[in-house]
Formats: C-alpha cells, sequence, structure tokens
C-alpha cells in the first residue's frame, strides 16, 4: 500500500496473459512490417520509405546484427502529393486503423505533420525530421493480405 497502485487479480491476470503471446505476436508484427515495406519501396505512389529491415536503410546492417533481422513494427513512407496525397490516403483507409499508437495488435496509421507534430510550424517540422508527406504505420497482426490490400486501394485513392 505504501509503494503505489497494487494490479487487482483480474488486472494481473490479463497482463500475463499478454505476456504470454507477446513474443509470438511481435514476430509476426516484424514480419508483417518487413513485408509492408518492401511493397512500399516498390510502389509507384511511394517517394522513400524508412525501415531498418530494408537493405536501403543506413541501419539495416545493425538492425540484422542487433534485432535478428526483426527491425521492427513500425515504418515511414513519404506519399507522392505531399499533405494533400496524404489527407486523401488517410481517408481511404479502411482496415487500418487511423491512430496515433505503436505496438497495438491492430496496424495503425498517422500523419504527423497533422497529429502528433501538428502544433510544429514547417521550419520546426523539418528540425524535427517530420515531412509533410510522411506518413508512420504501427504494424498489427492481421494477415499480411489484408494489410497490403489496404495500403494498395489507399494508395492509390491518394493519386487521385
Amino acid at each position: 500500500r505504501n509503494m503505489g497502485a497494487a494490479l487487482s487479480a483480474q488486472a494481473a491476470w490479463n497482463l500475463l496473459q499478454g505476456l504470454e503471446t507477446l513474443a509470438l505476436r511481435i514476430e509476426r508484427i516484424c514480419d508483417n512490417a518487413q513485408r509492408v515495406a518492401e511493397y512500399l519501396e516498390g510502389h509507384d505512389a511511394v517517394t522513400w520509405v524508412k525501415y531498418a529491415g530494408l537493405e536501403s536503410h543506413k541501419d539495416h546492417a545493425l538492425a540484422q546484427e542487433y534485432m535478428g533481422g526483426r527491425a521492427s513494427g513500425i515504418l515511414s513512407f513519404g506519399i507522392k502529393g505531399g499533405r494533400e496525397a496524404g489527407a486523401r490516403f488517410y481517408d481511404a483507409l479502411g482496415m487500418i486503423l487511423r491512430l496515433v499508437n505503436i505496438g497495438d495488435a491492430k496496424t495503425c496509421s498517422s500523419i504527423p505533420a497533422a497529429t502528433t507534430h501538428r502544433q510544429l510550424n514547417d521550419e520546426e517540422l523539418v528540425r524535427a525530421g517530420v515531412t509533410p508527406d510522411m506518413v508512420r504505420l504501427s504494424i498489427g497482426i492481421e494477415h499480411i493480405d489484408d494489410i497490403l490490400a489496404d495500403l494498395d486501394q489507399a494508395l492509390a485513392e491518394s493519386q487521385r
């Protein structure tokens, strides 16, 4: 009682249930993220992709060495057409959630310049490494075909 909050029995049980499957979820998330990054890297509507699992990334060798080739579940990319195309992409997402969240079992997307960094002016955005065309994805455990299908239709809509 004097050391802070104590978990209820139900909360402790829920936490343990989640921890038991954490390794499996992370494995699936990282595998999905790799496939998404490869897909985006080859897409005409995408101008750049930042994901250490890609050979084109400056930290690829470090991800291989320290993370066993599983870079992470988070990646960023630039969308052709900038902020306006990003807004069309974001609005067209169906299955992928439009949330600023990471590490979820569900795939989430955000537009940092319009969400987490919206209070910054253009100069501050550049200093923070946030470009107007940036889209951030936190990949989940859904089937990869479903993730790619949603990205594909939203990217098509972004270029209209």
